[in-house]
């Protein structure tokens, strides 16, 4: 969904857990406050799941919508809520006009060097515009750990792939600081995860995002990456007796008000 070069996203699997990812989005929105004039910008917008939020919450807004993802894009356009969709990525693209408020839920996290990223997209703003972002803080947590080592072991002639990570929030806090009104916050969600036929849940609700460059670099021994991983998650999230598991996810969120 953003300027990372891999195969396009899969709409289908990304949104087996569509409520568990909205929620932080919904958070995120919640506690934007009272906006100026200007366009609404989702960057990172994906399959367009926050676009009716954002509609009912900001109406009289122009609602941008940008991803890299062409197949992401389809499923946006047809939530009829976007003024306009562009396809871009993230990692360059810019603003036609100074935006009220640029919203991006779990996009940035895909992209490196935030402490020139993050003042370049407060740049773009209006004065008195918002930069709002979410995005999961959870690469040390043995659900995303996991497929770095079980890579090692599966693949140990191939380079390992770089997951997705960001800072930690007090580094965002000191990068923002000087440009406007900054809030950071963390947030655990005890995520919930049902059962999945022939697969443990966490491997379900992580194989869409986090792993993906590491499956995509697997080739041939994908399943047997597959099974290397499930192998040593088995203990970290142990199943429940109705074959669901727990995941604790952690997220980082920062509003930027210039």
């Amino acid at each position: 969904m953003t300027g990372t070069r891999m195969a396009d996203w899969n709409p289908g699997t990304y949104h087996r857990f569509r409520d568990l990812r909205l929620r932080p989005a919904l958070d995120l929105l919640g506690a934007v406050g009272p906006l100026r004039d200007g366009d609404v910008v989702d960057l990172g917008c994906g399959s367009g799941t926050v676009a009716g939020a954002l509609t009912a919450r900001l109406a009289g807004h122009r609602l941008i919508g940008v991803d890299a993802s062409p197949a992401m894009l389809a499923e946006a356009r047809g939530t009829g809520m976007y003024t306009t969709l562009c396809e871009a990525d993230i990692a360059t693209w810019r603003a036609d006009r100074p935006p009220a408020l640029i919203f991006s839920n779990a996009a940035l996290h895909w992209l490196d060097e935030h402490a020139a990223l993050m003042p370049r997209l407060a740049r773009m703003l209006a004065p008195g515009g918002t930069l709002a972002v979410q995005m999961p803080h959870q690469s040390r947590a043995p659900s995303h750990r996991g497929w770095h080592r079980a890579f090692v072991r599966t693949c140990p002639r191939q380079p390992v792939p770089d997951g997705p990570d960001i800072l930690e929030a007090d580094d965002y806090f000191d990068l923002l600081c000087p440009l406007g009104a900054v809030q950071v916050w963390e947030t655990e969600y005890l995520q919930h995860l049902p059962a999945a036929n022939g697969a443990h849940p966490v491997r379900r609700f992580t194989e869409s995002t986090f792993a993906r460059p590491f499956l995509e670099a697997a080739g041939a021994a994908r399943e047997t990456l597959i099974a290397a991983y499930e192998a040593q998650i088995a203990a970290d999230y142990p199943l429940r007796a109705d074959g669901s598991a727990l995941l604790p996810f952690r997220r980082l969120f920062f509003l930027l008000t210039v």
